[in-house]
């Protein structure tokens, strides 16, 4: 009969070693383990086992206290909130809805305005084009053309 430690209850049972001692310090007298000279406790099978059974019917008692039933009241409270839940969901929802259709109609007027845009300036004759060459003669030509800078909605664009 092997004596056993604390950290290998502990790593057999997947508890701390905090839990084992405090689990031997629940047990009862007789089933408590007796200390060596060094003041350690001396693990024998039978304050193994009893260690076990105490482990095992305090998680019994902890799982049947979870799981006790909740009180109606509170259950309803949890429904009605559950409800206002749903119907600010449902509102935030429509709220998208509509945030997506504006969108998607500024986006619509926008592209037919900058075609209108674009349709209006490619109508013009070329002679009307928006830079201005001073034809070259010979008073005003350095070898460098004097250009004005286009004009239209999106000139400043184009430098």
């Amino acid at each position: 009969m092997a004596n056993k430690t604390i950290s290998s209850i502990a790593k057999d049972l997947n508890i701390s070693r905090a839990r084992v001692y405090q689990i031997i310090d629940m047990l009862d007298d007789n089933e408590k383990p007796s200390k060596d000279s060094n003041d350690r406790y001396v693990i024998d099978d039978s304050v193994v086992n009893a260690i076990r059974k105490y482990y095992a019917n305090s998680n019994t008692k902890t799982k049947q206290e979870k799981a006790s039933p909740i009180d109606d009241k509170v259950l309803d409270i949890m429904r009605h909130q559950l409800d206002e839940k749903d119907r600010q969901i449902e509102k935030l929802t429509q709220l998208l809805d509509q945030q997506q259709q504006l969108n998607l109609s500024t986006n619509r007027q926008n592209e037919k305005l900058l075609d209108a845009n674009t349709h209006s300036q490619d109508d013009r004759p070329l002679q009307n084009d928006d830079t201005d060459v001073s034809e070259p003669t010979e008073g005003n030509y350095k070898g460098v053309e004097n250009k004005t800078p286009k004009k239209g909605l999106f000139g400043w664009l184009r430098r």
